[in-house]
């Protein structure tokens, strides 16, 4: 086969990489934040006599406009949201393509504060927008001041809010998403894929959605709903850019069978957050434990960690493969991620971590 380079691809294109993770068949896997308690039975059998159900009608297309999804995802998130404020598609990386493929695209600009969900970039990228980085703190923390500022002199399209934050954990105060709102004329996507881990007591961004028609709310059911191979994500904004999203979506791309799956999860929502509060035992183990072993947990209210004053990364991420434990390299000098998962592989993490040595 030729190069890439040898064919004839979009110029702005050239030299990208596409988004990846290891995949590799170890015994303990906490390397891509996945929820590693496995769907309860009882849920799995309404799933999968929903799916049976749908199957009749397989021969027809389903509901364009997932109208009972919609309306499941409304009665989750509560708030008094209606079905006319939901969208959903194939994953939240599908439904921020929508919004960028609505809003950004060429000639326009996309803003987050790096380090942040590594797919913002390349998405943006892939509908032919700028990709411009903004900073945070030393701590991976943002004020309202810096960001406000930062979004200001940027004048982006686009603004991408990752709360908490990815890859480090970080919370995002409500004041930093208003802030934001103020400094631009564009739209403001609020990313909470990993809300369900935050304190049961915070806010969500979605209490800020009255009144501003170009936020955007996103969720996903990959993490505390452990949906990641259905590929199901949502999204909560004004009826008004729900419409404007129709305007990129495919022809009928939530299949039948991913709409009877999710509609089925959801009906047994409490079922499906009883594993959260232990994946949040296991993060906050996790976290009390490296610091013991003298590396730096940042806070995190995801169901990850993000550790630092690890001396060799890539060393320490291949000794602990070598204990048949994978977790993340994700490039920020110095620190190492790791999901929480069940209290066995957490163990066995942290008994691996133990066995590489102490952080110097």
């Amino acid at each position: 086969m030729s190069p890439l380079d040898d064919l004839p691809i979009r110029d702005d294109l050239r030299g990208m990489k596409p988004y990846g993770a290891p995949q590799v068949p170890l015994p303990v896997a906490l390397n891509v934040n996945e929820n590693t308690h496995p769907v309860p039975q009882e849920v799995a059998d309404d799933i999968l006599d929903s799916i049976a159900k749908s199957l009749h009608d397989i021969n027809r297309y389903p509901d364009r406009e997932f109208t009972a999804l919609r309306e499941g995802f409304a009665d989750y998130l509560g708030h008094g949201l209606t079905r006319d404020q939901i969208w959903a598609a194939n994953g939240s990386n599908e439904v921020l393509q929508h919004v960028l493929q609505a809003f950004a695209g060429p000639g326009r600009s996309a803003f987050g504060f790096s380090p942040t969900y590594s797919m913002y970039p390349l998405l943006t990228r892939g509908t032919g927008a700028t990709w411009v980085a903004g900073e945070r703190g030393h701590d991976y923390t943002i004020t309202p001041e810096s960001a406000a500022e930062q979004v200001a002199e940027a004048a982006p399209d686009v603004v991408f809010l990752c709360s908490p934050n990815n890859p480090t954990g970080t919370p995002l105060p409500l004041n930093v998403v208003e802030a934001v709102y103020d400094a631009t004329d564009g739209i403001v996507i609020v990313d909470e894929a990993y809300w369900e881990f935050a304190p049961r007591d915070e806010r969500s961004a979605l209490t800020l959605l009255p009144d501003r028609e170009r936020l955007v709310v996103s969720r996903t059911m990959s993490k505390a709903f452990a949906f990641a191979g259905a590929r199901v994500g949502y999204l909560a904004a004004a009826p008004d850019v729900i419409d404007a999203l129709r305007l990129v979506r495919l022809p009928y791309h939530l299949s039948a069978l991913t709409q009877a799956a999710a509609s089925a999860a959801l009906r047994h929502a409490p079922i499906m957050m009883r594993a959260v509060g232990e994946i949040v035992a296991q993060r906050d183990r996790i976290s009390a434990t490296v610091e013991a072993l003298g590396y730096t947990a940042y806070e995190s209210w995801t169901n990850f960690v993000l550790f630092g004053d690890v001396d060799d990364p890539a060393g320490t991420w291949q000794e602990l493969y070598d204990h048949g434990v994978l977790i993340r390299d994700i490039g920020i000098p110095h620190s190492l991620r790791v999901t929480a998962g069940t209290e066995e592989e957490t163990t066995a993490f942290l008994d691996a971590l133990a066995s590489v040595g102490s952080a110097s």
